[in-house]
């Protein structure tokens, strides 16, 4: 049976880290402070995880370019409002030095049933990402759609890494916020399913088991919305630059197209085994943009840059339809500027070469951090 054409609206979720831009380290803004949030921008904010977190999510929108405006419009209050309170928020998915044995979770109820069912893991989750939604209300297709989408996710994780750092330690991967949320259950690259009816009896057995509350609590890199009629996006690290965010979401909505596209025309995408997609997903986390993937085709490693270019004619119709080339084609930009990670990295040898003193090396890429969280607006 033919599936009922998607929406494909979009709707994107941040996740920031406070600061004190004076110690450059982790803050925890008062609850006035989250209030003034709540109050300028409506039920679009709340607290994350960690007190030192707050959460950010765009309206459903038609268009990327209307995404583009409200994330403008989130971050710049964010911003403005914190700094009533001498502090500042960063998009990045870790924090430079700060450790996570001094940081306390939010007090609500999801959350310290978290922390008590998880334990070290919870407290180590000083981490922040990016999530994308597009509307595809037929259950069916969004499973179909995830079982596919699965391949592309790699390369969506190396075009957003922001973070390179853990704890005051240069880790040696792009990505090292997936290493952190791995360790959570129900992780990682989704199951595949059949149907959306196996799927539902999947999570039936784990909610009447009393192991989760609702489907909300599979942490997959990409799934069913438990909440709205989408098909949620959650591989990526949170970009520092405004322009990459919008990128990547551009780039996700045009795939589920191409995916309807060929769908409707009796096709389907491959579908590969997770072993064969965890090596590219790790390649992401490990050498982001840098090193390149395997093209499982021609089962070799390819320069990024090679498979960027095939996505980008892969989805071009899908760009043009959508209004969105000039957003797609930002990658190219992202490739040859490099991602927040690399920045991140060329500032902290920078500074260190020429001082000599680490600690402000990590001064100098946390003010980074805060300059370019609210930069090209």
């Amino acid at each position: 049976m033919p599936f009922a054409k998607p929406s494909l609206t979009i709707g994107v979720e941040e996740e920031y880290l406070i600061i004190d831009p004076v110690t450059r380290d982790l803050a925890e803004p008062p609850d006035e402070a989250f209030t003034k949030c709540s109050e300028r921008l409506k039920n679009l904010v709340k607290p994350e995880f960690m007190k030192s977190q707050i959460e950010v999510a765009t309206s459903v929108c038609g268009t990327i370019k209307e995404i583009r405006q409200e994330l403008v419009e989130l971050r710049s209050t964010i911003a403005e409002i914190m700094g009533e309170y001498d502090l500042a928020p960063i998009a990045a998915s870790t924090h430079p030095f700060a450790t996570w044995e001094t940081q306390y979770h939010t007090d609500k109820e999801r959350y310290n049933f978290l922390a008590e069912n998880m334990q070290a893991v919870a407290r180590r989750l000083l981490i922040s990402g990016m999530h994308v939604h597009v509307g595809i209300e037929d259950d069916e297709m969004r499973i179909e759609m995830m079982n596919q989408v699965a391949y592309f996710l790699p390369h969506l994780l190396a075009l957003s890494s922001s973070s390179p750092f853990w704890r005051g330690e240069h880790t040696g991967l792009k990505s090292y916020r997936l290493c952190v949320f791995d360790e959570l259950p129900r992780s990682g690259l989704p199951e595949r399913f059949e149907s959306y009816g196996e799927y539902s009896r999947h999570v039936s057995v784990l909610i009447e088991a009393g192991l989760i509350e609702d489907a909300t609590m599979l942490w997959w890199d990409v799934r069913p919305s438990a909440t709205f009629p989408t098909l949620e996006m959650r591989a990526t690290d949170v970009c520092t630059r405004i322009d990459d965010a919008v990128c990547l979401a551009a780039i996700y909505v045009c795939i589920i197209r191409m995916l309807y596209r060929l769908r409707r025309g009796n096709q389907k995408w491959r579908t590969y085994t997770n072993m064969l997609i965890s090596e590219n997903r790790w390649r992401a986390q490990r050498y982001g943009i840098d090193e390149g993937m395997v093209d499982f085709g021609k089962g070799a490693i390819v320069p990024f840059g090679e498979l960027l270019e095939e996505l980008i004619e892969l989805i071009q119709e899908d760009a043009e339809a959508l209004d969105c080339v000039t957003e797609v084609h930002h990658a190219r930009r992202i490739l040859e500027a490099g991602t927040s990670a690399h920045r991140q990295l060329a500032t902290f040898e920078k500074i260190k070469a020429a001082s000599g003193d680490e600690q402000k090396a990590f001064h100098a890429v946390v003010d980074e951090l805060v300059t370019e969280t609210v930069e090209d607006f």
